[in-house]
């Protein structure tokens, strides 16, 4: 079993991925990876060297294409299972334009008024889009 936990800050170094919850004209935004049939939220894995803030501009563009957008830090969460912990940053993002998708891994990007059914990460992303509704008022 996987938990989530919420965290004020972390140590960067600790700080592994960036997951970047996002909407565009008040709808959700969630990517379908070319090999899953199911939806995420944009985000993944800090490079060396890379500033977290970074990974989340350089995901939010690999994964939506956005190219005009507003990006806010969140908190910090972790997912602890199996005896592991790693730590994220979670961000808000208000896109506003989209480019062209780039030819990376994801097949498509998604607007939906509610909440898709079909998570790739259900025991994760629900809950971080839950904690992005309650600390920015996003609905």
């Amino acid at each position: 079993m996987l938990k989530v936990n919420f965290y004020e800050s972390v140590n960067d170094k600790f700080l592994k991925f960036a997951v970047i919850v996002s909407k565009h004209n008040e709808k959700w935004v969630f990517c379908k990876h070319k090999e899953r049939s199911t939806y995420e939220c944009p985000g993944g894995h800090r490079e060396e060297n890379e500033l977290i803030f970074d990974t989340a501009k350089r995901e939010l563009w690999e994964e939506t294409g956005a190219v005009k957008y507003h990006l806010e830090p969140v908190c910090v969460y972790s997912v602890e299972g199996d005896g592991e912990k790693s730590f994220g940053m979670l961000y808000f993002s208000d896109i506003i334009e989209f480019g062209k998708l780039p030819p990376l891994e994801i097949e498509k990007v998604e607007l939906f008024d509610e909440l898709p059914t079909k998570w790739t990460y259900p025991l994760i992303q629900p809950f971080l889009v839950k904690q992005v509704e309650k600390l920015r008022d996003v609905k």
